[in-house]
């Protein structure tokens, strides 16, 4: 692996995803590019040196390039437009995580500290494990899955594309939660949830459904 990364996105979750970087010992020189230069000029201590549009043109100066936004649509848009420029999209994962070798961590995705991912399971392309959290064995995340802070997904359990698990849910072994849901922090999932729709509590009831 080379030691140059460009993160596009410098706002919270782009702070992460550097500190993961720099933690893997992997990248030695970190940039940022975002909408908010030149006003902005520095995040958390590293530069910013130029726009999403800079980042198109001049990705190949760079052996990686990663998405920092939180928002799943926003996050998979932007992996798309940059690789179909020929960008270098790598994931990253923190040492301080566990995961299983026969794990699958697609292009794109970040991987916190402390978060396990066991036996078999698929994490897809753009998405986010965050801190402490718990993949357990064959479970499958879609592309562009936010699972938040200390959620537990329960062996099997399937998350369709940009679904959000908000902090601190678990879910029933081998649930079905469909694309575009969102999860309430805290919620408990022992039925399917479907594509749209937001649950919340315990037991996880619908909330909202997308017309």
């Amino acid at each position: 692996m080379g030691n140059s990364l460009a993160v596009l996105g410098a706002g919270g979750h782009g702070k992460v995803v550097a500190d993961i970087a720099r933690a893997s010992g992997e990248w030695e020189d970190i940039v940022f590019f975002d909408d908010g230069y030149p006003v902005k000029g520095k995040n958390s201590g590293w530069d910013i040196i130029g726009t999403y549009n800079d980042l198109l043109k001049y990705h190949s100066r760079y052996d990686g390039v990663i998405v920092g936004f939180g928002s799943n649509k926003a996050r998979l848009i932007a992996l798309d437009s940059l690789k179909v420029q020929g960008a270098r999209i790598i994931s990253v994962t923190h040492p301080m995580s566990i995961i299983s070798p026969s794990v699958s961590v697609l292009e794109g995705s970040v991987v916190c500290a402390a978060a396990v991912i066991n036996a078999d399971a698929v994490v897809g392309r753009g998405c986010i494990i965050n801190t402490g959290a718990i993949i357990e064995h064959d479970c499958a995340l879609g592309d562009g899955v936010h699972i938040s802070p200390n959620v537990a997904l329960a062996g099997g359990t399937i998350v369709g594309a940009c679904s959000w698990v908000g902090i601190g849910a678990v879910t029933k072994q081998q649930v079905i939660i469909g694309s575009n849901a969102v999860v309430g922090a805290g919620s408990v999932v022992l039925e399917a949830v479907a594509d749209g729709v937001t649950v919340a509590g315990n037991p996880a009831r619908v909330l909202k459904t997308i017309c």
